[in-house]
């Protein structure tokens, strides 16, 4: 079995070896070294699963399209972003034209099909080159060399070191953002198979640490989705496009680019490219760790698999590595749980707008990030196989009863590995479940969210008969606990994390071995760094209290569903 979860780092500034020293022969060069060929075995691919599509569900290829183009005018009309090409109307109102125009030959079945195909072909090859990603070495290690001395002179400067230091750069990305977990399994799986990555996803800052942190563990580069409002900023833009990041547009929703995005991932990860993506799909607006994931692209690592055993004839597999971010403070906190409330409050709640976080600006969120003396966790979790199953450092899996799996099996019928896209869909919906339950076990709790959750549940518990709404909007003075009360509280939901973390439910980080009280006066003190409002401070040595509810219950939501309420 994997080896015990151990630090990667001890402040020492060492970076790991590279588990493959040349560059050129990264899978990801390899993949995107003929980046026209790759994209136009995509476009192929995603034609043949449309095909596919369209037989299984009954419908022709002229509704298929028709339907996409409804959805894509809807799109322009109603969320149009900048960064959007400027051609597009003038394609979708081609489209449009032609399609008027093969209604006129649906009595020639022939032409029909012929005009629908060269229609859908077209729509096919916008999408894939819309989505592609390349990768150039050059850029790689630029941004390996650069962007770490940007940022440690950003931690230098901001924390209010002297011109000295922050020329030498005395503090580092490595004292600022731990890296824990199965590192060893992770170096060695990478060698033997494919890795696919699932972070979770809290703050906008998540995939720049991300990719940090994967140099830092001498791991080759991972192609990876980026949401396409990130390409707005010309300096990530920049940096993505030539690091191995695809384009993700999330609004658009239409079967056809959804098929043509699946087919990209599917087959980088075929062709051995470690890859990563956010199954959350988007940034946590309730600062909840995931329970409901996106399963489309997860849903490509299953084909993959299945593809790696008929097609290839091979049995190199493919291994599912969740990582859990942890942060006392989340920069976007504020816009993000009053998102939330807006869209599921609706009249029930209403945002006092007293508060604005100028972070739009790379440079600016970078030093606001950094530059408070706050920690960040990453945990990479055990490995599994994709179907939920934990893996040795051979790449083994491992069954419930501690004996070997050979999962091939999995894929088979009457003794042959088919194809069954309702089995298959069923084996994503498992993994996801299954990285979820991996998501609250591999969570490293900090002293922040323990005081922020044992604060709001004392005060939920005073207003038994208060909705989630009435509780945001308490008055001041009904948000003042006192201290002893709440130390009792604190002491008692430590020794029930505690108990799950023996069980192996929950990790716990090293700060929270101490006292209570020094775990409380951690927590207060590190759980609003940033806020100008705080979520939880000392009123005086007797009592605490909230200056913002609704951060109070974001930061809250961390520690949902290890049933501690029931605790309080």
């Amino acid at each position: 079995m994997a080896k015990p979860a151990k630090l990667a780092y001890q402040n020492e500034g060492i970076l790991l070896p590279p588990v493959i020293p040349q560059i050129k022969d990264w899978p990801i060069a390899k993949l995107l070294r003929k980046n026209k060929d790759f994209v136009k075995l995509v476009q192929a691919e995603t034609l043949t699963q449309l095909h596919k599509h369209a037989a299984r569900e009954g419908k022709d290829l002229h509704d298929l399209i028709a339907t996409t183009m409804h959805r894509e005018h809807l799109r322009m009309v109603e969320d149009p972003w900048k960064i959007d090409p400027k051609d597009e109307r003038k394609f979708w109102k081609e489209i449009k034209h032609q399609l008027v125009q093969n209604e006129q030959l649906e009595n020639d079945p022939a032409a029909f099909s012929a005009k629908s195909e060269e229609m859908l072909e077209s729509i096919v090859s916008v999408y894939a080159n819309e989505i592609s990603s390349t990768f150039k070495p050059s850029t790689y290690h630029f941004a390996k060399r650069v962007l770490p001395f940007i940022f440690s002179t950003l931690l230098n400067a901001s924390a209010g070191k002297t011109i000295k230091s922050v020329i030498n750069h005395r503090i580092g990305l490595q004292e600022k953002v731990h890296l824990r977990g199965e590192i060893d399994a992770l170096r060695t799986l990478a060698a033997k198979g494919t890795i696919v990555l699932v972070p979770t996803h809290i703050s906008n800052v998540d995939s720049i640490i991300v990719g940090w942190s994967l140099h830092a563990l001498g791991l080759p580069a991972f192609i990876y989705g980026a949401g396409l409002n990130l390409f707005n900023n010309k300096i990530l833009a920049h940096f993505m496009s030539r690091a191995g990041a695809y384009r993700v547009d999330r609004r658009k929703r239409n079967p056809i680019y959804r098929t043509t995005l699946d087919a990209y991932s599917t087959l980088a990860i075929e062709k051995n490219c470690h890859s990563l993506f956010f199954p959350g799909g988007t940034r946590s607006r309730t600062g909840m760790i995931e329970k409901h994931l996106k399963l489309g692209l997860l849903g490509t690592a299953v084909e993959a698999q299945r593809r790696n055993f008929l097609d290839n004839g091979s049995q190199k597999k493919i291994f599912v590595v969740p990582v859990v971010m942890s942060y006392h403070f989340v920069l976007e906190a504020k816009s993000l749980i009053n998102q939330h409330l807006k869209r599921t409050g609706q009249e029930q709640y209403y945002i006092i707008n007293d508060e604005f976080a100028s972070y739009r600006k790379f440079i600016q969120f970078i030093w606001k990030t950094f530059g408070k003396t706050s920690d960040i966790t990453l945990n990479f979790g055990k490995p599994m196989d994709i179907f939920g199953n934990f893996v040795d450092e051979a790449g083994v899996s491992i069954g419930q009863h501690g004996r070997d799996i050979d999962v091939k099996e999995y894929f088979m019928t009457r003794g042959e590995i088919r194809e069954d896209v309702q089995r298959d869909g069923e084996y994503t919906r498992m993994l996801g479940e299954r990285i979820v339950d991996r998501y609250h076990a591999e969570n490293h709790v900090f002293s922040s969210h323990i005081v922020a959750f044992v604060a709001f549940e004392m005060l939920k518990r005073r207003f038994p008969d208060f909705d989630l709404y009435a509780l945001l909007r308490l008055s001041e003075e009904d948000r003042v606990l006192g201290l002893k009360e709440y130390l009792a509280t604190v002491d008692r939901i430590m020794q029930v994390l505690k108990n799950l973390r023996d069980r192996s439910k929950v990790m716990l980080s090293p700060h929270l071995e101490t006292n209570t009280m020094s775990i409380i006066e951690h927590g207060v003190k590190n759980l609003g760094l940033y806020h100008s409002k705080r979520p939880l401070t000392f009123q005086n040595p007797q009592t605490l209290a909230s200056e913002d509810m609704n951060l109070l219950y974001y930061y809250r939501n961390r520690l949902e569903g290890y049933g501690l309420e029931n605790h309080i």
